[in-house]
């Protein structure tokens, strides 16, 4: 364990956390500002429905792909080198996107930018853990990474729109420039660079078996929920995937520098915040999707007014967030989480009393309860893992952390999109007078029965989106309920695995009497640092 005393962050830290928080509000406000925009550029470049997939995929699958390459790569060549590197490439891929000619020059531009994109989250997560030592200042600028994080979440919809009302849709792409623009002239001047003392090459064989790995799971969770467990393809992607996971870590034992050190999950803590946050990742993901699609095809509303709606309970979680490090200053970690974890079950057993006729309200407000209480796990899991992590490591717990998000985040949908689809399914009355085809759309999904609906009488119409309606609510409640259960076990698998890291306070202060390590915790499970 290092024992020497940390050294506080001052005035120049702080400012290179507002230059870091740039880069990470890109990487997530680039994901949901093409909601919007993706119309208005399909209609323009003539991208069909398969190019438009890719379109909006393609940037998704390579991030996660490459997180664990680049967060060993800046261990390797300097956190800081890298993050200017990946700026570089991610502000020129924007133009390229930006000034796209046909689909498959944009499809290339998001591919670019999904590369460039995983060299930025591992590189803004070993950097803060660099620049700030101080378990109290890490905690607090931990929480203002994911404030920038899902701040980019909530305000894509709400940019995109304001900038299409104004400019043409490439200017969604080109409003990265000036934001990496601030980043690469102050960058040199106020970010240190790290890297480890020590590091050999990168095994080619490794990267190679990690894209293998990670691209197929993720592209298969995916296309799972838009075409069901019934079709080969994804889940011969998925097998895939595990199979290059499998031969990934048998490598990785075998080598003397492995492109993923495994004996960082040795440490209880680190692994138990990378297990909570992707399931937590996973849990959000899938009730996420199904509230977004409610108020577009329940509540009929735009994807900015959507967008908008969403903003309180994004707010929640903004507050959430920042105040969760001042609750971890005074008691322990595990408990915070638990006690968050238990909030946002209420949250989801709120969700579960909402109807299709009149639940707008209850919605936000449960959706709002949900998010105040997933604060803790956006700010203080990342946190766990950095400050377990030796300095030398960053790199490498940074894109863990990110890539159990990611992974997360694909099954989270898939999962529970497949349970909310065969609620809807099984739930769905389709009314007398609907035509066989369009009755055929209509059991497929709740979009294809608010399109054929246009299309009938107006009575028949109707009623069939009623029932559309309805069903998909059943949908929407079935997750709720089950996220209820997954949040409360997840609240009690927090407060059982992390109950021996202490207190941020105590952390700084030094093990106190009476708080010696408990029977049987492994030294592993003591924070590294303070």
């Amino acid at each position: 364990m290092d024992t020497a005393a940390p050294r506080a962050a001052g005035r120049r830290e702080w400012i290179g956390l507002a230059v870091l928080a740039l880069p990470t509000m890109l990487v997530s406000l680039d994901i949901s500002v093409l909601f919007l925009a993706l119309p208005h550029l399909a209609a323009d470049l003539g991208a069909s429905a398969t190019e438009q997939l890719w379109i909006t995929d393609i940037y998704g699958f390579l991030i996660a792909g490459f997180l664990v390459t680049m967060g060993t790569l800046g261990d390797r060549i300097g956190r800081r080198k890298l993050l200017l590197i990946g700026a570089t490439g991610f502000g020129a891929a924007s133009v390229l996107a930006a000034f796209s000619g046909s689909p498959e020059m944009l499809i290339v531009s998001r591919a670019i930018l999904g590369f460039a994109g995983a060299t930025l989250l591992p590189s803004t997560l070993a950097l803060i853990s660099t620049m700030f030592q101080v378990p109290r200042q890490m905690g607090v600028a931990m929480a203002i990474w994911g404030t920038a994080f899902m701040a980019g979440v909530a305000l894509g919809p709400v940019v995109g729109g304001i900038l299409l009302s104004v400019f043409w849709w490439g200017s969604v792409f080109l409003m990265a420039v000036p934001l990496l623009a601030i980043l690469l002239i102050s960058g040199p001047l106020l970010l240190p660079e790290s890297r480890a003392p020590e590091s050999g090459r990168i095994d080619l064989g490794s990267v190679a078996l990690s894209l293998l790995a990670i691209l197929p799971l993720v592209y298969g969770l995916k296309e799972l929920t838009r075409t069901g467990a019934g079709v080969v393809l994804p889940i011969v992607a998925i097998v895939i995937g595990a199979t290059a996971a499998t031969l990934f870590v048998l490598r990785q034992r075998r080598l003397e520098d492995p492109l993923l050190d495994l004996k960082l999950f040795r440490n209880r803590q680190l692994s138990a915040a990378v297990l909570i946050g992707l399931i937590v990742g996973a849990v959000q993901s899938g009730t996420g999707l199904y509230i977004a699609l409610y108020l577009q095809t329940v509540e009929g509303f735009g994807p900015l007014q959507a967008g908008l709606w969403l903003l309180v309970p994004n707010a929640a979680l903004v507050i959430g967030i920042n105040v969760s490090p001042k609750l971890a200053q005074r008691f322990r970690p595990g408990y915070v989480l638990a006690a968050g974890l238990a909030v946002s079950a209420v949250g989801q057993f709120l969700l579960t009393q909402v109807d299709s006729a009149d639940g707008l309200a209850l919605l936000v407000i449960g959706v709002s309860v949900g998010y105040l209480g997933v604060g803790p796990a956006s700010a203080l899991l990342n946190h766990l893992v950095m400050d377990s992590t030796p300095p030398e490591k960053a790199g490498s717990a940074a894109s863990l952390s990110a890539t159990g998000g990611e992974l997360g985040v694909a099954g989270g949908i898939a999962v529970f999109g497949s349970i909310g689809a065969a609620v809807y399914g099984s739930t769905l009355l389709i009314p007398d007078g609907v035509p066989a085809p369009a009755a055929g759309a209509a059991e497929e999904s709740i979009s294809g029965a608010v399109t054929v609906a246009g299309e009938l009488e107006p009575a028949v119409g109707a009623s069939l989106l009623d029932s559309a309606r309805e069903a998909f609510t059943s949908g929407l409640t079935t997750i709720a309920g089950l996220s209820v259960f997954l949040f409360l076990a997840l609240g009690a698998l927090a407060a059982f695995l992390l109950r021996n890291v202490r207190p941020v306070d105590h952390e700084e202060a030094g093990t106190e009497a009476g708080d010696e390590v408990e029977a049987g915790q492994s030294p592993d499970s003591v924070p590294t640092r303070g």
